[in-house]
């Protein structure tokens, strides 16, 4: 009989082994999936963060470009407005000064222009 229960005893020995390999075995795979998806979560992170930092260097810069172009904007207006003024008024002056002239130039400019808008 102990013939017969040594290689019964080796199999369930050899059983008994695999199985603690195999629960070994996922205790490891399973500790490096956690780690892996720790790591990729760290990672996630990482690029979340760089990609928030890298939109508001790009909105800054986009701001101050835009206030640039803005007082750009304003100060050409405020020259062409003060350019404005100054013809009207050089204008005004001129008529004042010189209304006959004023008026057959004025007669001159709207025949000439009678004339292109006929045709």
């Amino acid at each position: 009989m102990s013939d017969e229960t040594q290689p019964n005893s080796n199999l369930d020995s050899a059983k008994a082994h695999a199985k603690e390999a195999v629960d070994v075995t996922k205790s490891h795979l399973k500790e490096a999936v956690d780690q892996s998806k720790e790591h990729l979560k760290h990672a996630a992170d990482d690029l979340r963060t760089a990609a928030e930092a890298k939109a508001r260097e790009f909105r800054d810069t986009a701001e101050t470009r835009a206030r640039e172009f803005r007082g750009k904007a304003e100060q050409t207006y405020g020259e062409t407005r003060e350019r404005v003024r100054t013809f009207q008024e050089d204008g005004e002056a001129y008529i004042r000064g010189n209304p006959t002239k004023a008026v057959f130039t004025a007669v001159a400019a709207g025949f000439v222009l009678g004339l292109l808008f006929r045709r």
